[in-house]
C-alpha cells in the first residue's frame, strides 16, 4: 500500500526564519538547547539553501575550488574572499612570510605585554602609524580583537558609547562589554549623534563618551563624514574612534582610504583597523597620537593583553604587503580594484540589478525578500559564481543581498561571469518563487 505525500525539495522551513530566532535559547541543558538552531540550519543544509562555513580548496584566489559543509564541490569566479589587493597570492608577499619562518620561526610565543614582540612587529608599528600620520601603535592578533579591544581597554562602567547603528560585530560587542550606557545614532546622520551627545553631555559633565563609526561600512559600501564626527568630539570633550578594515590600503590615491581622501590623516583620536582585507595576513591594531594611550592598551585591552602576538610571517606579510601599497604599484593596483569594481556595477546595472553605496571593493547586490535571497544562492554556485549571502539580521528584514568583494586580480572575464550570474540565479529563483504560489508541490510516491 502506498500514500501520497507533498514533497518539495525545498521546504517551506529553508525559506524561513533566521538566526535571530536561536539567539536566546531556552531550556537549562546549555548543550541540548542547541538542537533547534541546528535543526533549522539543516534543513537548509539538506535543500541547498546554507551558504556559509564553506572552505577553498587552493586559497582565495581571483577563481577557485570551494567545498561547502557537506563535502559537495564547487568552482567558479571568487567574489567571496576579503582579498581586495589580491596580495594574499603576491609572490613577493608570500616570500616574504617564508623568509621570515624561516629566520624567526613560526610562533611568538607570547603576549605583546610579555616577550611576544619581535624586533619586525616593532618595526610594523612604526610604519603602521606613519602610513595613518599618526604616532603609536598596538598590534592585535585579529580586527575583531582589535575593535573589541579598544573599547573594551578604554571604557569603563560609568563612561558611554555612542555608536553608529550599523556598526561591526566587534565594536557592538566590545561597548556591550564595557558599559550599559550604550547609545546607537542613525547610520551616518551627523546630526543624530549631536542630539544624542547633547543629552548625554547635559546630564553628565564628566563622564567619558566615545564615538564609535566605520570609515567604510561593509553592508551598504557608505562613509560618515569624518571630519564633521571629529568635530562633533572635541566640541563634546569625547573621543572619536573609527574602524578602516574596509578601505585602507585599497582606496583613494595613497591608499590611506577615506580618511586620507577626507583629509583628516593624523587628526582622528583613534584609528582601528583589521589586515585581513588588504594586507593578506590575520591581524588588527590601533593607532593613536598618544604615548600613554598605546601602554594602557597594551596593558589593558583583554584582547592585546591576554592574546600571543603575531607570529613573524604574519607580521612579514602585513609589511611586505604595506611596502607594495605605499609603492607605485600598489596604486596600479588600486586602480585596476576600481576600474573592475566601476565595470561590475555598471553590468549590473545593465541588467536591471540594484545595488548599495559608494564605489569600494564591496559591490553589495540587492535582492530583497530572505526567500528569493536563499533560493537565488541556491543557484549561484552552479552557474559558476561564489558570492556571500548576507540577510537578517546582519542586515534589516526584507534587505537581504549578495556581497560581491572584488579584487584587483579578477580579469574582465570573471567580472562579466558575475553580472551575468547574478541575473541568471535572480530569473531563477523569482520563477521558482512563482510556482511555488501558483502550482502545489509535486506527490511523491512512497
Amino acid at each position: 500500500m502506498t500514500d501520497n505525500i507533498f514533497f518539495d525539495p525545498v521546504p517551506n522551513a529553508a525559506l524561513l526564519g533566521s538566526m535571530r530566532d536561536f539567539r536566546q535559547p531556552k531550556g537549562r541543558d546549555l548543550l541540548d538547547r542547541c538542537g533547534g538552531f541546528f535543526e533549522w540550519q539543516d534543513t537548509r543544509r539538506r535543500s541547498g539553501t546554507w551558504p556559509f562555513s564553506r572552505s577553498t580548496e587552493s586559497g582565495p584566489n581571483a577563481s577557485c575550488a570551494v567545498r561547502d559543509d557537506r563535502g559537495n564541490l564547487f568552482e567558479g569566479a571568487n567574489f567571496s574572499s576579503q582579498d581586495y589587493l589580491s596580495l594574499s597570492s603576491h609572490p613577493v608577499v608570500k616570500a616574504a612570510a617564508v623568509e621570515a619562518i624561516e629566520r624567526m620561526g613560526v610562533h611568538s610565543a607570547g603576549s605583546p605585554a610579555l616577550v611576544g614582540n619581535t624586533s619586525t612587529s616593532v618595526e610594523l608599528e612604526r610604519r603602521l602609524a606613519s602610513f595613518l600620520g599618526m604616532s603609536y601603535t598596538v598590534l592585535f592578533p585579529t580586527g575583531w580583537a582589535a575593535g573589541f579591544g579598544v573599547i573594551k581597554g578604554l571604557v569603563r562602567s560609568q563612561d558611554y558609547i555612542l555608536i553608529d547603528a550599523l556598526a561591526h560585530s566587534c565594536l557592538q560587542t566590545g561597548a556591550a562589554a564595557a558599559t550599559r550606557n550604550v547609545v546607537p545614532f542613525r547610520h551616518n546622520s551627523v546630526d543624530d549623534c549631536r542630539a544624542k551627545l547633547a543629552k548625554i553631555r547635559a546630564k553628565d559633565i564628566d563622564a567619558g563618551i566615545m564615538i564609535a563609526t566605520e570609515s567604510l561600512f561593509s553592508m551598504d559600501s557608505d562613509t560618515p563624514d569624518i571630519a564633521a564626527l571629529q568635530s562633533l568630539a572635541r566640541e563634546y570633550g569625547a573621543t572619536l574612534m573609527v574602524d578602516v578594515a574596509h578601505d585602507l590600503g585599497n582606496l583613494g590615491p595613497s591608499g590611506t582610504g577615506h580618511i586620507g581622501m577626507q583629509s583628516m590623516l593624523g587628526q582622528v583620536d583613534l584609528v582601528m583597523g583589521s589586515f585581513s582585507k588588504t594586507f593578506a595576513s590575520n591581524g588588527g591594531f590601533v593607532v593613536t597620537n598618544s604615548p600613554a594611550v598605546k601602554e594602557y592598551l597594551r596593558f589593558y585591552s583583554p584582547s592585546c593583553t591576554f592574546s600571543n602576538a603575531l607570529s613573524p610571517s604574519q607580521v612579514a606579510t602585513v609589511t611586505c604587503a604595506l611596502d607594495i601599497i605605499e609603492a607605485p604599484e600598489g596604486a596600479v593596483l588600486r586602480e585596476r580594484l576600481m576600474n573592475n569594481v566601476l565595470s561590475l556595477r555598471e553590468q549590473l546595472t545593465r541588467r536591471g540589478l540594484g545595488y548599495y553605496g559608494d564605489p569600494s571593493a564591496i559591490v553589495a547586490v540587492a535582492s530583497g525578500d530572505e526567500g528569493l535571497a536563499r533560493l537565488t544562492a541556491r543557484k549561484l554556485p552552479e552557474l559558476g559564481l561564489l558570492a556571500n549571502l548576507v540577510e537578517f539580521p546582519a542586515v534589516a528584514r526584507g534587505k537581504a543581498r549578495f556581497r560581491l568583494q572584488v579584487m584587483a586580480g579578477h580579469t574582465a572575464n570573471e567580472i562579466e561571469t558575475a553580472a551575468a550570474c547574478m541575473e541568471a540565479a535572480a530569473i531563477s529563483a523569482t520563477a521558482q518563487l512563482e510556482n511555488r504560489k501558483t502550482k502545489p508541490p509535486q506527490a511523491l510516491a512512497i
